[in-house]
């Protein structure tokens, strides 16, 4: 597994989006969500390293009163197989917190599964590290092991 990109909270997306293109260069790869909450990935031109931005509505199940310098959201990890993955941390006494995230799927339910699966068929899972952090950890099964695939 790798650690693929860092996503942080934001207060206002389009004035983030503007510092973060214009002080480090970012290109725009992904982005996503709707009136409620939404993402915007990047990609360093020169390393290849990912950050999304992250904005989370008042109606958000997310949001909270923002704290500066409290603006991590969550670490994306690409796994290769996130089955092989989640088994082999409850060996380790790490169960999922998906649950906990309180997401809604497409058609507004709760989600309450431990592993959700994107319409790209990727397969997610959370889990936290022992300050209450979340970990995304999810896989790419259309894409190469090796390769670091742009999006998600």
């Amino acid at each position: 597994m790798w650690i693929n990109y860092f996503g942080i909270r934001v207060t206002d997306l389009g004035r983030s989006i503007d510092f973060y293109t214009r002080v480090f260069d970012l290109v725009e790869i992904a982005r996503g969500g709707d009136d409620i909450q939404k993402y915007v990935l990047f990609k360093d031109r020169m390393s290849g390293q990912r950050i999304e931005l992250n904005w989370y509505g008042r109606e958000s199940k997310f949001a909270t009163p923002y704290v500066a310098g409290e603006g991590l959201d969550h670490i994306g990890v690409r796994v290769k197989s996130l089955n092989d993955t989640l088994q082999r941390l409850e060996g380790l006494g790490i169960l999922p917190s998906t649950k906990e995230l309180g997401a809604l799927d497409h058609q507004g339910r709760p989600k309450d599964d431990d592993v959700w699966v994107t319409s790209n068929g990727h397969n997610i899972a959370f889990i936290k590290d022992p300050d209450g952090n979340f970990i995304e950890l999810y896989d790419h099964p259309e894409e190469p092991w090796g390769s670091v695939p742009d999006g998600y």
